[in-house]
């Protein structure tokens, strides 16, 4: 078989490879340490797979994929280059189960391929529905709307201010809450037409971000030092005898949502502008659902797959529902919902409680109870989950773990990839082949290799794997972690499989 090349490789992969998994051998090894070494002989590092080209970087200046500020997305480029890798022709049809920004879907669009996109947050829909419609737009109707926003402005009497969440709670100016509400509530009474309405609203989620005292942070939102929240935070701190905060964030003169609003329409409109003038619509079909993959997929007909390319959430604690908050809230996400919707995310949190039972519910309600109980014994089976498993529970006794919720959201990360991964299985043709993009991560002195691991699991479920190509710059480890037990460099990685001819 013909091997896959995407990328240049090295004289030797050595530095690449976990050699201690448990900081002191305090936990067992050997399974992870026996997938590493079988694993490394499929592994690729090569100076041209960089962090730029897993993540957003490298669209915030790229044509109708910068639509939407997705930190977490991946760049067109490499979609592009996996798609040539995997042979996709025109008329075949990829999937991406955590489609986000909508990164794999439009450039399928783009390149006449059928895609099919399934996202929870109501972020990627407006997206989507903005990006994949670049040529049904009437340029000339979105600079009217353009120009109609620059003559707009909040009357003295109104007082309508927009909604918040407890998370975001005070992350306006309170002239900018009655911008939003105001330039929100035109947008729907408008005249124009429903997708330069959506496209408006695109434009406002955004601008959130800048008109606010906030700003995303990896796990969390940071908080200029002028808001409320960061002001009653001092004040305590000062009461208590604390010292002030050392780091603060200071995001100057804030934006008003006018201009910020004007400065999104008038790049979106080049942007359409210059794909209409210079690009040509093809007929591929884009469909997007919304809905969680877990329950999403299953429902799908076998067999329909000529190739995924995703992300999907790292196992990294990264919560979603509050580095989006601002945009959730926006799009009337009460506190209640977004308790909600930050458990029906894939287990990537602390918070995350186990999806077993509800997933074993959808799996009998759509007949499929078989399917469940065998991939269940999939994960049961597995030899280096059952060692992770037994040394961060050793770890948590010792102390090691600082939120022993860490410990039910790998198991449940896991569980839930693993049956992604089936399902994925199921619906691709003999000959697809898979991409994922993920971290590798360590908690308490423990490395955990995702990318090895899912491709193990992966392999169990019936998939060959082909390669895993790794960033030649590694990721650290937290200041935590290297004080108590050292620095180990870790992999962020794209693995590689294919299911087989029978």
């Amino acid at each position: 078989m013909e091997q896959l090349c995407l990328f240049n490789m090295p004289v030797s992969t050595d530095k690449w490879q976990v050699l201690d998994f448990s900081a002191n051998n305090f936990g067992q090894q050997m399974a992870r340490k026996k997938l590493e070494q079988k694993l490394m002989d499929i592994t690729v590092v090569s100076n041209d797979f960089n962090r730029q080209s897993v993540s957003y970087q490298l669209s915030k200046n790229d044509c109708l994929h910068r639509w939407l500020k997705y930190k977490e997305g991946f760049s067109a480029d490499l979609v592009k280059n996996l798609l040539k890798e995997f042979d996709i022709k025109q008329g075949d049809t990829i999937l991406d189960p955590f489609v986000g920004s909508g990164t794999t879907a439009l450039v399928c669009k783009m390149l006449g391929i059928n895609s099919i996109g399934m996202d929870i947050l109501p972020m990627s829909k407006i997206a989507i529905d903005a990006k994949r419609n670049v040529f049904n737009y009437d340029v000339f109707e979105i600079k009217k709307t353009i120009k109609e926003i620059e003559n707009l402005s909040v009357p003295n009497s109104y007082e309508k201010k927009t909604e918040y969440v407890n998370i975001t709670d005070g992350a306006y100016p309170d002239f900018t809450r009655k911008e939003i509400a105001f330039f929100t509530e035109w947008n729907k009474k408008s005249r124009y037409s429903k997708i330069v309405k959506n496209l408006v609203t695109l434009c406002i989620l955004n601008s959130l971000e800048k008109i606010s005292y906030t700003a995303k942070d990896g796990q969390f939102l940071r908080w200029d030092y002028r808001s409320k929240k960061m002001q009653e935070t001092a004040e305590c701190r000062k009461k208590n005898g604390k010292r002030p905060l050392v780091i603060r964030l200071d995001k100057g003169e804030l934006s008003s949502l006018k201009k910020t609003l004007l400065d999104e329409l008038n790049n979106v409109c080049q942007d359409i502008s210059n794909i209409q003038e210079n690009s040509k619509p093809t007929n591929a079909e884009l469909k997007f659902i919304e809905g969680n993959a877990l329950y999403e997929l299953p429902k799908l007909e076998s067999g329909i797959l000529n190739g995924i390319i995703t992300s999907p959430p790292y196992c990294n604690r990264y919560d979603y529902t509050r580095t989006y908050a601002l945009e959730l809230a926006y799009l009337n996400t009460n506190d209640k919902k977004l308790k909600e919707l930050r458990q029906e995310l894939l287990s990537c949190t602390v918070e995350n409680k186990s999806k077993i039972e509800l997933i074993k519910e959808h799996y009998v309600s759509i007949g499929k109870e078989k399917d469940f109980n065998d991939i269940m014994k999939i994960i049961a089976n597995n030899k280096t989950l059952k060692e992770i498993k037994e040394s961060l529970l050793e770890r948590n006794k010792n102390g090691d773990i600082n939120n022993k919720g860490v410990l039910r959201m790998i198991d449940g990360y896991f569980a839930e990839l693993t049956f992604v991964y089936a399902e994925l299985f199921r619906l691709c043709k003999p000959g697809a082949k898979v991409a994922f993009v993920n971290d590798n991560v360590r908690y308490g002195g423990e490395v955990i290799s995702v990318d090895f691991i899912s491709t193990e699991l992966a392999e169990q479920i019936g998939f060959k794997p082909m390669k895993v190509y790794s960033l030649k710059q590694q990721k650290g480890n937290s200041s935590q972690q290297m004080a108590k037990f050292g620095r180990v460099p870790l992999r962020k990685s794209i693995t590689i499989w294919e299911k087989c001819h029978k």
